[in-house]
Order: structure tokens, then C-alpha cells, then sequence
């Protein structure tokens, strides 16, 4: 059966391929977002849009009023190392526009919700792979941000029966293999895409934060999931919501670690470019190794990360960039 699904921050990186997945699966898709972030491009015209921003309640409840079975809440700020110090930004439009978001929907009478959330409501790793079960202590205010949002969920769930999904990501990556989301992450600082931004002669070099770590290469080491992966888990979480199925909070990995050099020198082999790589110092709260278990997902959707190979990632992120670079300004 079509769902009627509201995205709100269906425009950007992440929200742009949840829409096409919905879209592909049969269901019905409004795109609500602000374009702070997200861009026109990364638009369908089998989508319905409405430029609106999650601080504007009445703006969000003529939205509801139209009429869907459930929605996806993407709309967030994400750079942990902004967070700290413009915690305002985040308190405001993290926690206020999500405040918004839930009165909206309970008045509208929808049901469910599947939010975005992020594997920084864990912080440091007390134990690999890191399941739900592991320690909720965020190191970053982005990720207390998320950490509040899922009890605000728990609340409305407890009192006004609104069912949610909470999808707890590690590393987003990539692109849509079949080429149909173009936009690019507006100032990226995630390691894909500025190595990508390198390759394409965008950025000078690679910054590597310390190669001195306990690894076996001395690089960082991180559980990147491909984005179509996410955006899959995103409609089989939309689907349970709406079939009855009840809350809950799932890990989104692919449960291998990937390095900073084997990323960088992968992606040399791909690109063909040299991608200059420069060591600096190890940044403060980096842990050494995250890796997921995703095991929960598989039980409750059964999902699995199909696209999540190193290869995959970097081909399909490379193509989108070396045909948008001529539109890209050098950094």
C-alpha cells in the first residue's frame, strides 16, 4: 500500500536519497525544507515541494493538515565541531524546530515518525562493535542534540501514541549509482567528500589527523555506510511504522571499519588523481576505531548494507564530483 510520507529536509544529501527510495518503492512523497542546506537539484519532479522551515509552526502545521500517514525528520544541523561552539544554533533548530515538528503532527494526527539520528549519541567507544546497548554519553553538543530528540520521541510516543523509529547512523557515504542525485554537500567536512574535493583539484590537499593511532596503519578508523543503504533502511523503518509495527531504535553501519589511508589510497586508484595527503595533528575526542553492529536492523527490518564496500563508495561519489567540478569554486 502507497504511504503518503512527509520529508522534512527531504532536499539534502541524506534526505534527497530517502525521497528516491520512497519514490522507487511506490509511495508518495512532499519534500518540506528550508534549502539552508539542501538544494533544488536534489529535488524530483515525481515529489511534491514546499519551502518552509521547521521554526515556523504555523508553516509546519498547513503542511500536516494536507493530509499523510507519516514522516521522516531530517531537518537538523550536523557539524559536531559547530556545535560546540555555537550551541545556541543547535538548541534552537535541533530541539525547538523538532518541538515543532511533533506538536504539528500530533494536531495533524500522524502516527509515525522516523527520525534521523546519529551514532555520536554514543561518544566514545567503551566497547566495539558499539550495539544500542552501548553507553549513551555524547561527546559533542550535535550529538546531545540527537540524544534529546530520541527522549522527546520516547515522551510522545508514551503520550500521545506517536510511533517512531529512531535510526541511529555512523558514517554516510556515497552516492546513488544510478546517477540521479547530483547536489553536492555544501562545505563538506566529512573525509569522502573532501578527499573527493582534492581529487577534482577543489582543495590543495587531504589534512590526515594524526597517523599515529592505535590501528594497524596508524589512520582513524570508521564504519562508513553507503547513502542508498540509509536511505533503504529509511522506507523498511517508514513501512513497520505504518503497518502498526512499534518504536524503536535501530544502529545503521555496515559493520567494517575503513581507514583513512586505505580510503585515500583506494580512492588515488579510482580517480586516477594523486590527491595529496598531509599529516596533522590528531584532533581532540577522536577515537582510535568506531564500528557498528547493525545486527538489531537486520532482526527488526531485515536490513543489510549492500552497497557499503569501499569501492562502491568512492566510485559513486567520484562521478557525481568530477561532473559537478567545474562548477565548484577552488578552496
Amino acid at each position: 500500500m502507497a504511504i503518503r510520507a512527509l520529508v522534512i529536509g527531504g532536499a539534502g544529501y541524506i534526505g534527497s536519497h530517502v525521497c528516491r527510495a520512497l519514490l522507487d518503492r511506490g509511495h508518495t512523497v512532499t519534500v518540506f525544507d528550508n534549502l539552508s542546506s539542501g538544494c533544488r537539484e536534489n529535488l524530483f519532479g515525481d515529489a511534491a515541494f514546499i519551502q518552509g522551515d521547521i521554526l515556523d509552526a504555523a508553516a509546519l502545521a498547513k503542511t500536516m493538515e494536507r493530509g499523510f500517514d507519516a514522516l521522516i525528520h531530517l531537518a537538523a544541523f550536523k557539524a559536531a565541531g559547530e556545535s560546540m561552539i555555537y550551541p545556541e544554533k543547535y538548541s534552537v533548530n535541533n530541539i525547538s524546530g523538532t518541538i515543532n515538528i511533533l506538536n504539528s503532527a500530533s494536531a495533524a494526527g500522524i502516527r509515525a515518525i522516523v527520525f534521523s539520528s546519529t551514532a555520536a549519541v554514543y561518544g566514545e567507544p567503551a566497547y566495539l562493535p558499539m550495539d544500542e546497548n552501548h553507553p549513551l554519553n555524547p561527546e559533542n553538543y550535535y550529538g546531545f542534540t540527537k540524544l534529546e530528540i530520541e527522549r522527546l520521541l520516547d515522551w510522545y510516543d508514551r503520550l500521545k501514541g506517536i510511533r517512531c523509529a529512531a535510526l541511529r547512523y555512523f558514517n554516510a557515504a556515497g552516492y546513488d549509482a544510478a546517477g540521479r542525485v547530483t547536489g553536492l554537500e555544501r562545505n563538506p567536512a566529512n573525509l569522502l567528500p573532501v578527499i573527493m574535493e582534492t581529487a577534482a583539484g577543489i582543495r590543495k590537499n587531504l589534512e590526515i589527523f594524526g597517523d599515529d593511532w592505535d590501528t594497524p596503519d596508524g589512520t582513524c578508523i570508521r564504519d562508513y555506510i553507503h547513502v542508498s543503504d540509509l536511505a533503504e533502511a529509511h522506507a523498511l523503518a517508514l513501512e513497520r511504522l505504518t503497518a502498526g509495527g512499534g518504536s524503536f531504535t535501530v544502529n545503521l553501519g555496515s559493520e567494517n571499519g575503513i581507514s583513512v589511508k586505505s580510503m585515500l589510497e583506494t580512492a588515488r586508484k579510482i580517480t586516477g588523481r594523486p590527491i595529496p595527503g598531509v599529516i596533522a595533528g590528531r584532533r581532540a575526542g577522536d577515537p582510535a576505531r568506531v564500528v557498528a553492529s547493525s545486527s538489531k536492523a537486520r532482526e527488526i527490518l531485515g536490513w543489510e548494507a549492500k552497497h557499503s564496500d569501499v569501492e562502491t563508495l568512492i566510485e559513486s561519489t567520484w562521478k557525481v564530483y568530477e561532473n559537478a567540478k567545474a562548477k565548484i569554486k577552488v578552496k
